[in-house]
């Protein structure tokens, strides 16, 4: 019987369900586009209208609806809840496999064609070619670069993830049901079915979406799913009233929600995913939106591809028909191939977001995905909840004010009177008078021994109807009642009010004066309560509510998170650094608007989540720009101004530590949170703060920049400098009669270089290119390399001629040009006596570009890292000078070896360094007047 009725109930919740998505859909802006989301949207109707019944209900239509009694559920009741409605499990983020894990570390675009070019070059180096002349080197280098990148980009997420890992792991916690035949037992949350009854009481963990049967006193804290940091009431009242949100609904719980002070009772509506809990989970489990970081970095690698793919067939078919060798042509052309490709940008890449990690790591920041350190750098506009994030999480007592609004300590010794000496839990307020009657008992005489002084008589305990609390004290032979609660209540017990310091009836005029006064606090977002007074009331023992009555009201207690110290500090601090900080906040909007004002955020418009549940797109992205205060916000709601904020063009960061912020985290660029955050939070996160603070924040902004800049610097050299040596290649391949470099002096000679740019993540930024947010921007690296590029082919074009008119000549050939050499003739005398001249003339020439290539190119880096004058206005750091300079000094002397002699490669001459180093001058000249010129041109280097 009970298993049919539980059926007919999920048949009618179902049909409910249709009826009502159906009529949201002709209204609905974002419609449903696959039958999977139509069947989700009518699963989350069936829940909400079963919330809603829930509210408005009879308790013993709800118990019969779900199946169950006040004694709860049979054991076979139990096991049907369970098969019809489902479990009380909560979906998490899978965990990715370690496959996964390793193809995103070592694939990428740069890499595919790394990878790409060792296939080919295995074929026409190794398997192609006849026994006993395989060349491996092409290979090895090329395999090396996309390991060491690879590894080093696993092991660090892997430690990285490892450490978010032990933040993430789920409590355990167990709730009090009862059950029929059981009684009372304590089981696991996720045992707990719809029809439970839950028994609840302080520091309880609300185990599902549940409607209050009975009620004691009970406060709820609703923070981690609304924002808002004072705990709400709760009651089993039927709640009929229409609500902006369901949390608002007086009579119902939600999992996710703690019980502060109270008891209660309630019956379980909804479990698992199903819950408010639950939908916000899932939101986590979607796939994520593209980064800045990752659209950036495959624009940026498309535009290198594209380059390659134009440059490399030129390469060949000039090489192919001019030198009519069409196999040394195709590996010529290949190893321009490996020269336009950056193949050391996966490893600088990973080395520079490691690096970053590390630097935040001790920072009390946890970098759960390397790629959100330059995600970090790249924001230009941060999003942030309000309650814990710009303020301290806790209720504060701001002021205690007499009748009038002036401090009044007289006020606060009542006020520590009445929360010290009650008996019930102490709540939230009850524990910010007292500890603010301690703070200030130094400096106030009155404060001070006051437990020594006063002796508890009696008490009235708090309840929701009266919504006040009294007790009765005695000093020096006089008995006094001190009762403190909300306004309007109090003001209804007073008969008196102590007014320009004599005590007046309470008229009709004091009364308004009163109520103005409240309404400014509030105003001001503070949550207002009066205290008042009455001397020798009832004798002992027969004190009772009767006696709240004809009380003299002293004053009002104003209450409020407030902000943290360091919170305006750290605004103005990243407002300077380009960052514009918008808040989106579950709160209430006059709390949001007097918190904004302590800390510096301009509130011209504050915009409330029913307004933005109306809104189109194309409207919401206009409010966004607009406006930088959002208040009583779904966390849905959070999710699209967040993406309307990004379709704006905006790099946006999201910091939260609630589950109503997992959503918003999820749609923004980069996600922070806080290891005390719910673990979903955390899950949502790409970046977790041990400490709570917007100053570490700042710091985390300031190093992604640091980490982008370099990265930028890297791409922008590399692919510039290639660019640069592939044109003079083009050019030389079209009238040189022999290759200007061979394919491993290509190959070799791009390795040297890109070890020297191993240091560039230790590299210094210039502190004018932090103070901005930086976004990739792939046209412009296209257009650095046309403009900087062509630079360094002028003087490669000047070291041909040098090298094949006068230094070949005078020192090999006897004054003969390359095409007089007859085929076959010998040098007669000096260190290459016996070679054949012509081999020589190629081997010296080779030489000579190969030295003013590494010279040119590494001396690049200097000039291109910084838009000022380099090793004068801005040095590069230690490490990168010293590796660059390592790096020429190695190369330059390979022609010497007998390593350069089995590549190819000739000694050159003591008079082709004082022509090298006259060319690298005017060369770097050239380069500085070039950039200066781009800057003007486009307004940035780098």
């Amino acid at each position: 019987m009970v298993k049919k009725k539980i059926r007919e109930n999920a048949e009618t919740a179902f049909r409910g369900a249709a009826q009502s998505a159906q009529k949201s859909n002709t209204k609905s802006v974002n419609k449903p586009k696959s039958k999977k989301e139509f069947e989700e949207t009518l699963r989350r109707a069936g829940v909400l209208q079963r919330m809603g019944f829930a509210a408005t209900a009879k308790l013993e239509d709800l118990l019969a609806e779900l199946g169950t009694s006040y004694e709860g559920l049979t054991e076979e009741c139990v096991e049907n809840a369970r098969r019809v409605f489902g479990g009380n499990d909560i979906t998490h983020k899978k965990k990715e496999s370690l496959l996964k894990r390793l193809a995103r570390a070592f694939i990428n675009p740069f890499t595919i064609i790394l990878i790409a070019l060792a296939v080919i070059s295995a074929f026409t180096d190794i398997i192609l070619v006849e026994s006993g002349e395989e060349d491996f080197m092409a290979v090895l280098i090329i395999t090396t670069m996309v390991l060491i990148s690879g590894i080093l980009r696993f092991v660090q997420e892997t430690r990285s993830g490892r450490a978010a890992e032990n933040l993430l792991k789920l409590i355990k916690t167990t709730t009090n049901i009862e059950r029929k035949g059981f009684g009372r037992q304590e089981i696991p949350i996720s045992d707990v079915v719809v029809g439970d009854i839950v028994h609840l009481s302080a520091g309880d963990m609300i185990p599902a979406d549940i409607r209050i049967i009975r009620a004691k006193d009970l406060f709820v804290s609703q923070s981690a799913l609304t924002g808002e940091s004072v705990a709400v009431e709760k009651t089993a009242d039927i709640d009929t009233q229409k609500h902006g949100n369901l949390t608002e609904t007086a009579n119902l719980a939600f999992m996710g929600s703690n019980v502060i002070s109270g008891s209660a009772t309630g019956v379980v509506v909804v479990t698992g995913n199903g819950t408010m809990f639950g939908e916000m989970a899932r939101s986590v489990n979607e796939k994520p939106a593209k980064t800045s970081f990752e659209k950036g970095l495959n624009s940026v690698s498309w535009v290198l591809i594209r380059f390659m793919l134009v440059m490399v067939p030129i390469v060949l078919f000039i090489n192919g028909f001019t030198k009519g060798d069409w196999m040394e042509a195709l590996l010529f052309a290949l190893a321009v191939a490996v020269g336009l490709t950056p193949e050391m940008l996966p490893m600088i890449v990973t080395a520079c977001l490691a690096k970053g990690a590390v630097r935040m790591s001790k920072e009390k920041t946890i970098i759960k995905n390397l790629n959100s350190i330059q995600n970090l750098g790249s924001i230009n506009v941060l999003c942030t909840d309000k309650t814990g994030t710009l303020t301290q999480d806790k209720v504060v007592l701001l002021y205690h004010l007499n009748i009038h609004g002036q401090e009044d300590a007289r006020v606060l010794r009542h006020a520590f009177l009445n929360s010290y000496y009650q008996t019930g839990l102490k709540n939230l307020m009850d524990i910010a008078i007292i500890e603010r009657t301690q703070d200030e008992q130094n400096s106030i005489n009155e404060l001070r021994g006051l437990t020594d002084k006063f002796v508890k008589v009696d008490e009235i305990p708090f309840d929701f109807e009266r919504r006040r609390m009294s007790v009765v004290v005695e000093a020096f032979g006089k008995s006094q009642m001190i009762t403190k609660g909300a306004v309007e209540e109090m003001l209804a017990i007073c008969s008196h009010a102590e007014y320009e310091g004599s005590v007046v009836p309470l008229s009709e005029e004091v009364k308004k004066y009163i109520l103005k006064k409240v309404e400014d606090l509030n105003e001001d977002g503070m949550r207002v309560i009066a205290v008042a007074q009455k001397t020798n009331p009832s004798p002992v023992g027969t004190f009772s509510v009767a006696d709240e009555s004809d009380m003299v009201l002293m004053g009002y207690l104003a209450f409020l998170d407030p902000p943290k110290e360091s919170t305006p500090k750290a605004i103005a601090a990243l407002q300077e650094n380009g960052v514009s900080v918008k808040i989106l906040t579950g709160d209430n909007d006059k709390v949001t608007r007097c918190v904004c004002r302590q800390v510096g955020i301009p509130v011209d418009r504050i915009v409330l989540g029913t307004e933005v549940e109306k809104m189109d797109e194309e409207t919401l992205r206009t409010t966004a720009e607009a406006v930088s205060v959002f208040a009583k916000l779904s966390p849905q709601q959070k999710a699209r101004v967040i993406t309307a904020l990004r379709s704006n063009g905006h790099s946006v960061g999201y910091m939260g530590d609630g589950i109503n912020d997992a959503a918003g985290m999820k749609a923004s660029d980069v996600g922070i949170s806080v290891d005390t955050a719910v673990d979903i939070a955390k899950e949502s996160a790409d970046v977790i703060l041990l400490e709570k603070d917007l100053m570490v924040l700042e710091k985390g902004i300031v190093e992604g920049r640091k980490t982008y800049g370099n990265m930028i610097k890297y791409i922008k050299m590399t692919a510039s400098s290639n660019f640069g040596n592939m044109f003079s290649v083009l050019a030389a391949s079209a009238f040189l009669p022999f290759l200007p470099m061979l394919s491993i002096h290509i190959i070799l000679l791009n390795l040297i270089y890109d070890m020297s740019c191993t240091a560039i993540p230790w590299d210094n930024v210039d502190k004018e290119f932090l103070r901005v947010p930086r976004k990739w921007n792939a046209s412009l690296v296209g257009k650095f390399m046309l403009w900087i590029g062509p630079t360094s082919s002028v003087f490669d074009i000047t070291t041909y001629l040098l090298m094949y008119f006068v230094i070949c000549p005078q020192f090999v050939s006897n004054g003969l040009l390359f095409n007089q050499i007859a085929e076959g003739t010998l040098i007669q005398s000096g260190i290459f006596a016996g070679l054949n001249m012509r081999t020589v003339y190629i081997a010296m020439f080779q030489a000579g570009w190969f030295v003013e290539s590494m010279w040119s190119q590494t001396l690049v880096i200097h000039m291109i890292r910084t838009p000022k004058i380099p090793f004068i206005q801005s040095r590069a750091s230690l490490p990168l000078t010293l590796i660059t300079f390592t790096g020429i000094a190695f190369l330059t002397t390979i022609p010497f070896t007998a390593f350069g002699k089995s590549i190819g490669l000739a000694p050159l001459p003591s008079v082709y360094f004082a022509w090298l180093l006259l060319t690298i001058i005017l060369y770097m000249l050239l380069a500085q007047a070039m950039k200066k010129i781009f800057i003007k041109r486009y307004g940035e280097l780098l």
